[in-house]
Parts: C-alpha cells; structure tokens; sequence
C-alpha cells in the first residue's frame, strides 16, 4: 500500500512539473539595477554556513521519495547528482522503512551513491524518538528533516486525522537524536508564528517549502476516487511570502517550494533564505532525460548562481540579504495584510554604504 503510495506521488508530482506555467510570486520581487556594483567572479564564494551546519553551496536537492523499488532506483540517480554536483541533498519519507524494514536499500542507496555528501534524513512529526535515530542511522545522515504535512494528510483517503501531538514530539526529536534537525512544510509554506513555535522547541533551522511546486492537495485529490477536496488545491502561503513573513525571527530558514531557476534562488537567499531547495524540477528531469543531464543543469544552475552574485555585488550568499529588492503585486499586499513593512528592503544597500545590482528587466 505505502509503496504504491509513493509511486503515484512520483508520477502525480512529475506530471504537474509538465504543466506548471502562469505568475509565480518569485515574480513579485526583483532587484534593482545598480550598473557599478558588480565584482569579480573569483572574489565570489558559494559557501553558506547556518544553524551549525555548512554547506559549499547554498543548493540542495529536497526531499522526494523512497519505499517502492521505482523510488529507490530515483534516490540512487538523485544521490549520483549529487555526488557529482557537491549539493546537499535529502530522502523522502521514511514512513515505509518504519513499516517494512525491506524496503532500507531504497532509502540508504544514497549513502551507498553519495558516500561523502551531505544528506538529510526525512521524517514525520508523528515519528517515535527511536524511529527518528533508525532514520538517521541507516543513512549514517548529517541532518534530520521532519516534515508537517497536514493538509496532506486531510485530503490522503488513508492519512492521519490527528494532529495535537505534533509538537511535543518535535521537540522529544530534537533532544533524542545527535544531528541537526530541520522542520520543512511539504509545499503549503510556514508562517511566522510557525517559525517562532519551532525555534522556542529547539529546531535548528526552519525550510519554508512554500506554495508554487509541487502540490501535495492536489496530489491527494487525484488519488481519491472523487476530488472531494479539490478546493483545498493552490492552498497556503508562497516561498517569498514566508520568507518575508519569518524576517528576524531568530532561526535561520531555507527556501524550497516553487524554486524554478538560478534567479528563484538569488531571490530566496535576499530574502533572508540561508539556501534554497529543489525537488519537481530536478525530479522532471532526471525522469524525463537522466542522470546526466541532471548533473548538467545543477551545475549550470550552480555556474549561473555565481555569476549573478557577481552582477550584484555579493562576494557571499549572505551578502544578498544587503542587495536591493522590490516587492510588487500580490506578495506586496500579503506583506500589507501581514503588516509586514517592504519599503525598506529597496534601499537596504544604503544602510551598509555599498550599491548593488540585478540583471535590468529578468523578473
């Protein structure tokens, strides 16, 4: 059953990549254009350093599948792009190997691929303390990601229904196991207040997974025999609005869910994201044209990332957060509503007595 489970989200979550197109709220933000900011590129490091963890890069490849012997052969492709590539990257959930040990191989191919990488361990927040170190274990991980998923789990016919318990036992995870441990949304994004409870339970670092990727309501609802939630599709918050929504909230946070390009990355990053993440398009292609050309698009994404870094002036991912950005459209009335205050982040380069840049018109 959980098997089969994970091979309708894989083909699902492939088939909504095909047809994703129309205005994504990373359109809402964009740089200003400063024609003298630029640097030069060997100035230009990629590495990132957040919540006790450091990465070269500041892309990872996030969460996806495993459990099913069609998932366990993507989380080896996956792995090998990663390996090739030196992003971070995590497994899907690991429910299935709680429930059928047989199916370890599908999950620890990573570790078997990608022997030296950095790789996250994936969870539920209804996971025991035991099964959380079984996780962490069987990829020998150096972090633990446990997602919250509950609109998921209302529209999945067989998901959970009880949802109480979820944060005690976060907080028992963060004190049971001995690596950092991450809390991501599936893709419905985490608000403020959901950043603030997280960091006051421990967590290291919060992954936003904003609206605007792959949507797991919808996924659910074309599982059903009738889509009898299929009004909950398109819900939640975006990637951008979460970022901006979770400012000096005292955790660091990463930005996956909707990161569609190079540029959707610099966005994230001067939005306050340590890193961002992708899944539906690096699964597209490795589904549709295979592991090379998936090692050839992460690395022309890592290639393009750095070079817009040195337009804009930021020697570090860090120093995007000093780059100025417009905040425009729809996101701009969220941040309104929120009473979230944007003016600022459009002359932000004053402050630390630098100008910055952007590509003109790429918004």
């Amino acid at each position: 059953m959980i098997a089969h489970r994970k091979d309708d989200h894989v083909r699902f979550a492939a088939e909504q990549q095909r047809h994703l197109g129309g205005h994504h709220q990373f359109d809402d933000v964009s740089f200003v254009h400063h024609a003298l900011a630029g640097i030069d590129r060997p100035d230009v490091s990629l590495a990132t350093r957040f919540g006790g963890i450091e990465w070269k890069v500041p892309l990872y490849i996030n969460a996806m599948t495993g459990g099913s012997e069609m998932t366990g052969a993507i989380n080896r492709d996956l792995a090998i792009a990663a390996r090739e590539t030196g992003v971070p990257i995590a497994t899907g959930s690991m429910s299935a190997y709680f429930a059928d040990a047989s199916v370890a191989e599908t999950f620890s191919v990573m570790r078997l691929e990608n022997p030296a990488g950095f790789i996250m361990a994936n969870v539920n927040a209804n996971a025991s303390v035991e099964n959380a170190r079984r996780a962490v274990d069987l990829l020998q991980a150096d972090a633990l990601q446990i997602h919250l998923n509950s609109l998921q789990e209302t529209v999945m016919a067989e998901g959970d229904r009880s949802f109480s318990a979820w944060g005690p036992q976060i907080e028992k995870i963060v004190a049971g196991v001995d690596v950092p441990v991450i809390v991501k949304e599936v893709g419905f994004g985490l608000s403020r207040e959901t950043v603030l409870m997280l960091r006051d339970m421990g967590v290291r670092v919060a992954d936003v997974a904003g609206r605007g990727g792959t949507d797991f309501a919808r996924i659910e609802n074309d599982r059903r025999d009738r889509a009898d939630y299929s009004y909950l599709n398109g819900s939640g918050q975006s990637t951008p609005a979460c970022l901006l929504d979770a400012q000096d909230a005292g955790i660091p946070v990463l930005a996956s869910g909707g990161v569609r390009n190079p540029l959707d990355v610099a966005r994230g990053l001067a939005l306050g994201a340590s890193a961002a993440g992708a899944s539906g398009p690096f699964l597209k292609t490795v589904l549709d044209d295979g592991v090379p050309a998936l090692i050839s698009r992460i690395s022309e994404w890592l290639d393009q990332l750095e070079a817009l870094m040195t337009v804009l002036g930021a020697r570090t991912p860090a120093d995007l957060t000093r780059c100025d950005v417009l905040v425009r459209g729809d996101l701009r009335e969220f941040c309104a509503d929120r009473g979230i205050e944007t003016r600022r982040l459009a002359t932000r380069s004053r402050s630390h007595g630098t100008t910055h840049t952007t590509i003109g018109n790429f918004r």
